[in-house]
Protein backbone atom coordinates (compact mmCIF):
# COMPACT_ATOMS: atom_id res chain seq x y z
CA UNK A 1 0.00 0.00 0.00
CA UNK A 2 1.47 3.53 -0.87
CA UNK A 3 0.95 6.05 1.61
CA UNK A 4 1.95 9.62 1.23
CA UNK A 5 2.51 12.34 3.91
CA UNK A 6 2.08 15.92 3.30
CA UNK A 7 3.14 18.77 5.74
CA UNK A 8 5.45 21.16 6.99
CA UNK A 9 7.31 22.20 10.11
CA UNK A 10 4.25 23.53 12.00
CA UNK A 11 2.56 20.79 11.56
CA UNK A 12 5.44 18.15 12.13
CA UNK A 13 5.81 20.77 15.73
CA UNK A 14 1.62 19.75 15.98
CA UNK A 15 2.06 15.90 15.36
CA UNK A 16 -0.49 15.67 12.61
CA UNK A 17 -0.87 16.15 8.74
CA UNK A 18 -2.99 18.21 6.87
CA UNK A 19 -3.38 15.60 3.96
CA UNK A 20 -2.62 11.75 4.08
CA UNK A 21 -2.89 9.90 0.53
CA UNK A 22 -3.18 6.45 0.85
CA UNK A 23 -3.74 3.61 -2.25
CA UNK A 24 -4.89 0.06 -2.19
CA UNK A 25 -5.74 -1.52 1.31
CA UNK A 26 -8.62 -1.95 3.42
CA UNK A 27 -10.25 1.10 5.49
CA UNK A 28 -11.13 0.21 9.04
CA UNK A 29 -13.26 3.06 11.00
CA UNK A 30 -12.78 3.21 15.29
CA UNK A 31 -15.35 4.16 17.36
CA UNK A 32 -14.52 7.35 19.70
CA UNK A 33 -11.79 5.41 22.65
CA UNK A 34 -11.51 7.28 25.79
CA UNK A 35 -10.40 5.93 28.87
CA UNK A 36 -10.77 6.24 32.71
CA UNK A 37 -8.73 3.77 34.13
CA UNK A 38 -4.81 1.82 33.16
CA UNK A 39 -4.52 -1.63 32.20
CA UNK A 40 -5.11 -1.96 35.83
CA UNK A 41 -7.85 -0.83 36.82
CA UNK A 42 -6.38 2.26 38.11
CA UNK A 43 -8.47 5.33 38.35
CA UNK A 44 -7.50 7.85 35.53
CA UNK A 45 -9.65 10.93 36.60
CA UNK A 46 -7.94 13.94 36.67
CA UNK A 47 -4.86 12.70 34.98
CA UNK A 48 -5.00 14.05 30.96
CA UNK A 49 -1.51 12.69 29.95
CA UNK A 50 -2.76 8.96 31.71
CA UNK A 51 -6.14 9.41 30.05
CA UNK A 52 -4.13 10.02 26.94
CA UNK A 53 -1.64 7.29 26.69
CA UNK A 54 -4.24 4.86 27.67
CA UNK A 55 -6.77 5.69 25.40
CA UNK A 56 -4.04 5.13 22.05
CA UNK A 57 -3.26 1.97 24.18
CA UNK A 58 -7.23 0.70 23.59
CA UNK A 59 -6.82 2.48 20.20
CA UNK A 60 -3.76 0.08 19.27
CA UNK A 61 -5.93 -3.15 20.85
CA UNK A 62 -8.64 -2.32 18.20
CA UNK A 63 -6.77 -1.74 15.18
CA UNK A 64 -4.61 -4.92 16.49
CA UNK A 65 -8.32 -7.36 16.24
CA UNK A 66 -8.71 -6.02 12.90
CA UNK A 67 -5.06 -6.41 11.71
CA UNK A 68 -3.84 -2.86 12.20
CA UNK A 69 -1.38 -0.72 13.71
CA UNK A 70 -1.26 2.97 15.39
CA UNK A 71 0.42 3.42 11.99
CA UNK A 72 -2.67 2.79 9.87
CA UNK A 73 -4.30 5.41 11.40
CA UNK A 74 -4.81 8.28 8.38
CA UNK A 75 -7.09 10.46 10.19
CA UNK A 76 -8.56 11.01 13.78
CA UNK A 77 -11.05 13.21 15.63
CA UNK A 78 -9.57 14.10 18.98
CA UNK A 79 -12.04 15.74 21.68
CA UNK A 80 -10.64 17.22 24.93
CA UNK A 81 -12.29 18.52 27.65
CA UNK A 82 -10.28 21.50 28.41
CA UNK A 83 -7.97 23.03 25.27
CA UNK A 84 -5.55 23.86 27.54
CA UNK A 85 -4.37 20.22 27.11
CA UNK A 86 -4.05 20.57 23.14
CA UNK A 87 -0.23 21.27 23.33
CA UNK A 88 0.41 18.55 25.74
CA UNK A 89 -1.61 15.77 23.53
CA UNK A 90 0.50 16.80 20.57
CA UNK A 91 3.59 16.04 22.61
CA UNK A 92 1.77 12.38 23.60
CA UNK A 93 0.64 11.40 20.24
CA UNK A 94 3.87 11.86 18.97
CA UNK A 95 5.09 8.93 21.31
CA UNK A 96 2.75 6.89 19.70
CA UNK A 97 3.42 7.09 15.61
CA UNK A 98 6.48 5.99 14.32
CA UNK A 99 5.69 6.11 10.25
CA UNK A 100 3.88 9.69 9.72
CA UNK A 101 1.15 11.63 11.51
CA UNK A 102 -2.47 11.13 10.46
CA UNK A 103 -4.49 13.96 9.92
CA UNK A 104 -6.54 15.35 12.76
CA UNK A 105 -9.22 17.89 13.98
CA UNK A 106 -8.59 18.89 17.75
CA UNK A 107 -11.76 19.27 19.34
CA UNK A 108 -13.00 21.53 23.09
CA UNK A 109 -16.03 20.18 24.13
CA UNK A 110 -17.87 20.56 27.30
CA UNK A 111 -18.44 17.31 28.36
CA UNK A 112 -18.14 13.35 27.25
CA UNK A 113 -19.52 10.08 27.65
CA UNK A 114 -18.23 10.19 31.34
CA UNK A 115 -17.72 12.76 33.74
CA UNK A 116 -14.55 11.72 34.58
CA UNK A 117 -13.62 11.23 30.56
CA UNK A 118 -10.95 14.09 29.65
CA UNK A 119 -10.18 13.40 26.35
CA UNK A 120 -11.53 10.75 23.29
CA UNK A 121 -9.97 9.62 19.73
CA UNK A 122 -11.66 8.46 16.62
CA UNK A 123 -10.08 7.23 14.23
CA UNK A 124 -9.94 5.68 10.47
CA UNK A 125 -7.36 3.57 9.60
CA UNK A 126 -6.15 2.00 6.40
CA UNK A 127 -4.43 -1.77 6.02
CA UNK A 128 -2.04 -2.88 4.09
CA UNK A 129 -4.14 -5.04 1.24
Amino acid sequence: MSREYFKGSAEDERSYSPAVKVTGGATVYLAGVGATTDAAGKSLAGDFAGQTRATFERVRVNLERAGGTLDDIVTMTVFIKDMQYGTQFTQIRKEFFSRGFPCSALIGIDSLARPEMMVEVQAIAVLDA
